[in-house]
This record gives C-alpha cells, structure tokens and sequence, in this order.
C-alpha cells in the first residue's frame, strides 16, 4: 500500500501547490458595497437590519432552494452587497444551491433590469449559480476577479491564484473565445474556464483533473491542455457526428478541491468533486434545454475516481466518458455507468504506474468491466497516412500534442468512437492497448512529470 501510495504520489505530481486550509475563509469581494450598509471602526460591513417584511441577511443565510433565489431577487442593493461577502450565503450559492432547473426558471423569470441588478449587486453569487446564463457568469465574474485583483488588502496566495486564473483567460488571436464560469476564492480555490461557447455548441467536453491540480498551481497549464484538446476537436470536426448545435466546447474544469499530501489516501473529496460536477453537468444541459449538447467526460488519474462515481450516483449522464491513468472505483462496471452504450474508454499510458493499479477500487481497463481499452502505442492515422502519433509515456502525457490518446480522446468527443473501437479490434500496428503498472518507480522520467513540453 506505501509503495503504491508513493506512486500516486509521485506520478500525479505537477506541483504542490498550496495546501488548502481545513477551515475556509469568509468569502471575499472587492466590488463595491452600498453605502446603506454600516461600516464600523474594524473596516467590517455590517449587515443591514432589514424591518417591515424586508429581506434581510439573516434570511439569505438560511434560505435554501428555490427561496434563497426569490429573496436575493428582492433584497435591497445594501443587502446584496452583504450577501456578497457573507461566507454562509456564499457557501449555499456554491455548495448547497438551487437545483440548475430552479435557477433556469428564476433567472428567465426576471427582467432585463433585475437581472442586471443582481449582476452587479451580487457578482460572487450570480457568477457560481449553475442554470445562470453563461455569457452573465463569465461577466460576473470577470468583475470579481477585477476587483479582488486590484484590492490591496488581497492576500499573496489569493493574489497567485487569481494571477494564474487572468493568464488563463488570455485569448490568442485565432483561439476559440472564454468564459470564466466558476471562480471560487475561498481555500485553495476553484475555478472553470470554457473554450468555445457552451450555449450553441454540438459537443461539449469536460475535463476533470486529478491529484495536486491547484488553481494557484495549474490552472494555466490545465486550460493550455483544454485548449490542445479543442483545437485536436477542431481539426476532427468534418468527420464528426450529427449533434444538436454547431461548434465545439471543452471546459477546463478545476471545479473540486483535489488531494494533496494531507489526504492523497482518502476518497472524500471525489465524493465532494462528484456532486459538483453533476451540478455542473446539470447546469450545461439545463440551459440546452430542449437542444442538449453531445456531453462528454475526460477524467484523468484521481479525477477518473470522481467521474465514475457522478456517472454511477444516478444523478448525471454523459454520452461518452474517457478515463485516463485511472486508479479505479468503486463500480465494477460500465453497466452502472449513466454513459451511452458502448461509449465507455479508458486509457493506459506506457510506464504509467497508476493506470489499472486499481488502488481504489476496480479498474475500468479490466477485461469484465465492459469499456473500449484504448490503443495508444502510437503509429499512422489509418484515414491520413501523413498523420503519425506517438504513443504517451508516463502519467501526465496522455492529453499533450502529437499522442495517440489526444487523437482518441478528441475523436470520442465528436461522436466518433466508432472509429477508435475499429482501430482497437483491428489492432492496427498500434500494440496491445493497456501497459499494467509497474512497480519500479525509476521508470517514471523525471520529463513524465512536467504539467507541459
């Protein structure tokens, strides 16, 4: 168990990044507060006192559902401000929301003006809420990481954090648009950047990190690695399947707190990671409604662990699911997957100590488990004989340019998995899928470690 917990360690590890605090901090927003509001001599606001059937504080922090979204709807601009900063009304708009649905059928209920009210009253609430348009998130929260960017007070961990989310962000002159859809400051932060526009796109990807991914660590290296898969998607798209809308979207998805040392043993926080990308799921097909993209899921190494268990709660669906060095569930197999038939596929990278270790549960590369075991040992594209891959080495090669697994994986998101399961059975010249974990940690390169070329 040692040996294979130094693996994990090991092999996922791009960088320490900062260790999250056991207690989160209060929620912080430099955008501005009403001057209703009542600042005492510490600098802290104080919560207005609402009287005469007015909403106050007080109600926003124990509202839930449905009623948390109609009194932040009727709260005065002092109240707002408040909520915006209060910890435990930050806390149910990010950990405990309304259900996307809810969200869909409020924020479509209001006007133009209260919505816009509420976009810049409440940016940290309206930014985080999964059924809020995406194009009104992005602003929300663009705003919020202006405005905490350029506060003073801003500590050096949540200036770094917010830094590396600005780098990000910086569009390239032909690349595809993004959206800032989730920006979370608390701890060691979370965030969701979308490349491409997720309300008109045919195929949405979602890419779910594994261990020691930090937002003040990764979070530039992990879009940069969305945005190889997209422009592999791209160059995919005239053989791509029919889906609802036009275009492509990958989400660099950093929407849960990974393990670091403190936990790397422990499957709490894939069961924390489950249930927010099930709302985050839940949220793209809600504002679809009635044109639902083709979803799918690309999971890496701990990552796969949270995938499987979204996709195993009852709760989410996917069209397609890709693992990638995964260390296994607890399901056993693909049956009890919410994935579209035969749409099931894992990947095993050569010298990949972690892919089918099964440290957590049974591998889904197994044989019984009832998924597509990808051969990735490289070779020539059989449709473009000019298109030579070379096979991934190690655990964090899987999604760089020029592998086999980035040509499989973007050709699974575009709706032809067909092509990748010909390829397999055909054995094609390109191996013999899956290389089990070895033991021998010195044939882990010290370049397999790097988050990039």
């Amino acid at each position: 168990m040692l040996l294979l917990a130094a693996a994990l360690l090991t092999a996922s590890m791009h960088s320490l990044g900062v260790v999250e605090s056991p207690v989160a901090p209060a929620a912080s927003s430099a955008v501005a507060v009403s001057t209703a509001a009542v600042v005492h001599d510490t600098g802290q606001t104080a919560a207005p006192v609402m009287t005469g059937g007015q909403i106050g504080i007080g109600d926003l922090r124990s509202d839930r559902g449905r009623a948390f979204l109609d009194d932040l709807a009727t709260a005065s601009p002092a109240v707002l401000a408040t909520a915006d900063r209060d910890d435990r009304v930050v806390a149910t708009a990010m950990d405990a929301p309304p259900t996307a649905a809810e969200v869909t059928t409020w924020w479509s209920g209001l006007d133009a003006a209260e919505q816009v009210r509420l976009l810049h009253g409440a940016p940290v609430v309206v930014g985080n809420l999964d059924g809020v348009p995406y194009a009104v998130r992005d602003r929300a929260n663009r705003a919020v990481l202006a405005a905490e960017s350029a506060d003073r007070r801003t500590l050096s961990g949540e200036a770094a954090m917010l830094g590396q989310v600005r780098e990000s962000l910086v569009r390239d002159a032909d690349g595809p648009r993004k959206s800032l859809i989730t920006l979370d400051t608390r701890g060691s932060g979370r965030a969701a950047i979308a490349l491409g526009d997720l309300a008109t796109a045919a195929d949405v990807t979602v890419v779910v990190p594994g261990m020691f991914f930090t937002v003040t660590g990764q979070m530039v290296d992990f879009t940069a690695t969305a945005g190889d898969l997209y422009d592999e998607q791209a160059t995919l798209s005239p053989v791509a399947a029919p889906a609802p809308g036009t275009g492509i979207a990958v989400v660099a998805w950093m929407g849960y707190r990974t393990p670091d040392l403190s936990n790397i043993l422990s499957l709490d926080l894939a069961k924390t990671g489950a249930g927010r990308l099930e709302r985050t799921v839940d949220g793209i097909r809600q504002i679809r409604d009635g044109a639902e993209p083709r979803l799918g899921i690309v999971a890496h190494s701990y990552g796969s662990t949270t995938a499987l268990m979204a996709l195993s709660s009852g709760r989410m669906h996917a069209d397609s699911l890709t693992v990638l060095g995964s260390p296994g569930s607890d399901v056993t197999s693909a049956s009890e997957l919410a994935v579209a038939a035969g749409e099931v596929f894992v990947g095993g990278a050569h010298w990949d100590p972690i892919a089918g270790s099964g440290y957590f549960g049974t591998d889904p590369g197994a044989a019984d488990f009832g998924s597509t075991v990808l051969d990735l040992a490289g070779g020539i594209d059989p449709a473009d004989a000019d298109d030579v891959f070379r096979r991934p080495v190690g655990h964090n090669d899987y999604l760089k340019p020029g592998t086999a697994s980035l040509h499989d994986v973007a050709l699974i998101a575009v709706g032809r998995g067909d092509l990748v399961r010909d390829q397999v059975q055909r054995g094609n010249g390109r191996g013999e899928g899956t290389v089990r974990a070895s033991p021998d940690m010195f044939l882990v390169r010290p370049q397999d470690l790097q988050p990039r070329d």
